[in-house]
C-alpha cells in the first residue's frame, strides 16, 4: 500500500479531506489521522457538507468515537489517546497512526509480529516522525491515507491539495527554515562554515530526533547511526548537528512539560 500524508491547518480542512478520501473508494480502515487532543471532537462536529455522500457524517463521527462517545467504526476501533513527549496530548485514529506514536491497546495488538512496523517503510518512514510532532505541536492535524495503488495515491494527493493540505516534504522544509538561522549562528560562532557543512549538520540534527536515537548520546546511538548514516556519522558537522538535535528535543520536552 502507498501512504499519502497531508498536514492541515484546521480540523475542518482535515474533515473535508477525509470525506474526499472516502469518495475515492478508500476504506475507512485505511484512513488515519493524528490531531491535538482538544481538536479531535471538533473534527467530528464540523457541519455536514451538502455534497458529501450519504453516511459520511456518521463515518467521520466514528473516526473520533473514542473522544466523542459515538459508536466505534472501522477507524474509531483503533482510536488511541496518548501524551507524546515534546508535543502533549494527541488523539490518533487508525492502526497506522496509533502505531506510529507507539500507542498501546488495539494498535499494539495489531502490530504483533512486526507487520505494521514493516509497513511503515512504505511511504511513512520513522525518520519523519519529528515533522509530524512539529505539526501537532503547532495545533495542526495530519491525515494519512493508505492507497491500494499508485493511481489511488495520486488521486489522494490531488484531493489533499484541493483542500489546502501541506505535504510532509513542505512541512519538513518549513520546520528547518524556522531553525536554520539560529543554528547557523551557533555553528559559525565556533569559527566553522555553516554554509559548507549544513547538509551533514542537518542530517545529524535530524538523526538525533529519530525514535531509535532520541534521548541517547552519540555513543549510545552509535549502532543505529552507523547503520543509517554510514558515510557521514563520523564527520564533525554531523556530530555537532547531533548534539544540537539533542538540545532541541530536550527543549521541546521542557516546553510542553511547563504547559501541563
Amino acid at each position: 500500500m502507498k501512504a499519502v500524508t497531508g498536514v492541515f491547518n484546521s480540523s475542518s480542512e482535515a474533515r473535508h479531506a477525509i470525506l474526499k478520501l472516502r469518495s475515492l473508494g478508500i476504506n475507512g480502515e485505511n484512513i488515519n489521522f493524528l490531531t491535538p487532543g482538544d481538536s479531535a471532537k471538533a473534527l467530528a462536529e464540523v457541519p455536514t457538507l451538502e455534497t458529501e455522500q450519504p453516511g459520511m457524517g456518521k463515518a467521520i463521527g466514528a473516526v473520533v468515537g473514542g473522544v466523542t462517545g459515538a459508536a466505534l467504526g472501522p477507524i474509531g476501533a483503533a482510536f488511541a489517546s496518548v501524551v507524546l513527549p515534546g508535543v502533549g496530548s494527541i488523539a490518533a485514529a487508525g492502526l497506522y497512526a496509533a502505531a506510529l506514536l507507539g500507542a498501546g491497546g488495539a494498535a499494539a495488538g495489531a502490530a504483533a509480529g512486526g507487520a505494521l512496523e514493516n509497513s511503515m517503510s512504505d511511504g511513512l518512514p520513522k525518520d519523519e516522525l519529528f515533522v509530524y510532532e512539529d505539526a501537532l505541536r503547532r495545533g495542526r492535524t495530519i491525515v494519512i491515507a493508505l492507497a491500494d495503488d499508485e493511481a489511488q495515491a495520486d488521486a489522494a494527493r490531488t484531493a489533499f491539495e484541493e483542500v489546502g493540505a501541506e505535504s510532509i516534504d513542505a512541512a519538513r522544509k518549513q520546520w528547518w527554515i524556522g531553525l536554520r538561522d539560529a543554528e547557523a549562528e551557533h555553528y559559525n560562532a565556533g569559527e566553522k562554515d555553516f554554509t559548507a557543512d549544513e547538509a551533514a549538520f542537518r542530517q545529524g540534527f535530524e538523526a538525533a530526533l529519530h525514535p531509535s536515537a532520541r534521548g541517547k548520546s552519540f555513543t549510545q546511538a552509535r549502532t543505529h547511526l552507523r547503520k543509517h548514516y554510514r558515510e557521514t556519522y563520523e564527520q564533525e558537522p554531523f556530530r555537532h548537528g547531533y548534539r544540537r538535535g539533542r538540545v532541541y528535543y530536550r527543549n521541546m520536552q521542557k516546553a510542553v512539560g511547563s504547559r501541563q
